[in-house]
């Protein structure tokens, strides 16, 4: 009996069993698989590892998409991290060529997956408030809202949870540098019932430009001020 023979739901469930590398290469052998391969009951859980994999074309997605995860665990995060006024042009660079990636995906899974119900981001260094606003905004099921070590989300997420997050059970901010106690406060007295994980990010030293060094002529004048 061919591949081809097998009724839909025997297709569905035999790619099942495949990462998203390989239902691409058994979907590029006939139209028929092809089909399967673009249906969107397929993809109810994307994982991906690093925001290269995000611009891929080896997968799909759609209203079926219920879990979603990006976890990025490399030495480059460290660069992604370090505030933009620090960083060397070399380190500007390696972050140029994917700062927008986790952005623009983001903006793709609002429009195309409203029925999304879990989202976990680790290591997205580029990542705004914003970003997430959408997604909250967008997709009026989630229930679970995992950040960690997504270094630009700020306090202003966090009155997003309260003001869209309805269908929320659990936020985790952990490792987010620029979340802060009074941040975590809007959450605890406008959403009591949401499970709330924010390990050591309200105890971060948060980004902040440092204070402008005076001129030399500037500590001249001061010092012959002081002393006069």
């Amino acid at each position: 009996m061919l591949i081809t023979e097998l009724n839909r739901e025997c297709l569905l469930h035999l790619f099942s069993f495949l990462d998203k590398d390989g239902r691409r290469s058994l979907s590029l052998t006939c139209r028929g698989l092809r089909e399967v391969f673009l249906d969107p009951a397929l993809w109810p859980l994307l994982r991906f590892h690093a925001p290269c994999e995000l611009q891929r074309n080896n997968y799909v997605l759609g209203p079926a998409l219920r879990h979603l995860s990006v976890c990025w665990h490399s030495s480059r995060v460290k660069v992604c991290n370090i505030e933009d006024w620090a960083k060397t042009p070399f380190q500007k660079d390696i972050c140029r060529k994917h700062e927008g990636v986790v952005s623009a995906f983001l903006a793709r899974v609002c429009k195309r997956c409203p029925n999304l119900l879990s989202l976990t981001l680790s290591g997205c260094g580029h990542i705004e408030d914003q970003d997430v606003v959408l997604v909250l905004q967008s997709c009026r099921r989630l229930r679970s809202l995992r950040l960690e070590n997504c270094v630009r989300i700020t306090d202003s997420l966090l009155h997003a949870v309260v003001a869209h997050g309805d269908s929320l059970a659990a936020v985790q901010v952990d490792f987010c540098r620029n979340v802060t106690q009074s941040g975590l406060q809007v959450v605890r007295a406008g959403r009591p019932g949401v499970r709330l994980s924010a390990e050591r990010s309200a105890g971060m030293i948060p980004d902040g430009r440092p204070q402008e060094k005076p001129q030399p002529l500037r500590r001249a004048l001061q010092k012959v001020l002081l002393f006069s």
